[in-house]
């Protein structure tokens, strides 16, 4: 493929793209660089693409690692930056937990709705919080990870329900 049939299938791209940044993004600006970002790379590193596979599928590569990346950056670099004089603010103690009485309260109504869930619902569901993933479930419970999966959804839909006033 010649420079010029690249930047063309590139170019003819450009709204699949643009749709696929605006997903990952939510914002349009942000959906822009991330656009300007994918090209820049896919040009770049056109001796990387081999002629016969699929450019949409390996732009939209591109872009996916792009916007995780940029993302990993923008969390590593959103540190907190102290101008007071003998760094104060950094050196200041503060509890990692501020209990308050609305926050306990919530606390408890949450975990008694919790509780008052069928025990085939609320086991899955306690295992999928503490961290387990799905197969780890299925591998204890022997079920199948379909039905972890749908055990799991329809008890966060339920719990959603139950619990309404804690929701934005």
């Amino acid at each position: 493929m010649t420079a010029i049939e690249f930047n063309n299938q590139l170019i003819s791209l450009h709204n699949s793209l643009k749709y696929f940044a605006n997903t990952l993004t939510g914002n349009t600006e942000a959906a822009n660089d991330l656009i300007q970002d994918t090209y820049l790379k896919a040009l770049l590193n056109r001796d990387k693409f081999a002629h016969d596979t699929n450019l949409k599928a390996w732009t939209y590569t591109i872009m996916k690692n792009t916007f995780i990346n940029n993302y990993r950056r923008s969390v590593k670099a959103n540190t907190i930056v102290d101008s007071t004089k003998d760094l104060f603010y950094i050196n200041f103690h503060r509890p990692e937990h501020q209990y308050t009485p609305e926050g306990v309260l919530a606390t408890k109504e949450i975990n008694a709705s919790i509780l008052k869930l069928d025990k085939e619902q609320r086991l899955p569901f306690e295992m999928h919080t503490a961290g387990y993933k799905y197969k780890e479930i299925a591998e204890e419970l022997n079920l199948s990870i379909g039905t972890v999966k749908s055990r799991i959804f329809f008890t966060r839909k339920k719990l959603m329900d139950a619990l309404k006033e804690y929701q934005n």
